[in-house]
């Protein structure tokens, strides 16, 4: 079976392993990713969970270089989400973001971050999702939640 997934299109994902997609996605970093300074550490298909490394730079931030643009860190915590609902749908399923909220808890300066994203419910078409980013003391930095259309293969 082939995914409705461009970053999967021509993979037979019906064997493909998180170890495999893990490699796939490596090996294939989207552009967005790339720009963002990311990096994808997990990926769990049975629990739709996805966590990213992302260095946040200085041309990133405003307030004279110290605190990250909230859109860089939406981008971040997004492709944690949607990856970790790819992981879910067995990397067979497209899923769009429909509606996306993000809180911005603490302020985050250059240096590396971690965003996860989890599944909380997997419909028939549109899912749930949640993540968060984590500062390298641990601390919270932005929570999201995150409604997504899940776009199957054709029969």
């Amino acid at each position: 079976m082939n995914s409705t997934h461009p970053d999967f299109s021509g993979v037979d994902v019906a064997s493909l392993s998180d170890a495999d997609a893990l490699k796939v996605l490596k090996d294939n970093q989207a552009a967005p990713t790339k720009l963002l300074n990311g990096e994808i550490i997990e990926l769990d298909s049975k629990r739709g969970l996805c966590r990213y490394r992302f260095e946040i730079v200085p041309a990133f931030c405003h307030s004279q270089g110290r605190i990250c643009q909230g859109g860089f860190l939406t981008g971040m915590v997004d492709t944690a989400m949607a990856n970790a609902a790819i992981a879910k749908s067995n990397f067979a399923c497209a899923v769009p973001t429909l509606e996306l909220k993000i809180s911005f808890l603490e302020a985050a300066g250059p240096g590396f971050v971690i965003a996860e994203g989890r599944v909380l419910r997997w419909g028939g078409s549109v899912g749930f999702l949640d993540g968060d980013i984590k500062d390298d003391k641990g601390r919270v930095v932005v929570h999201a939640t995150s409604t997504i259309k899940i776009v199957r293969p054709r029969k």
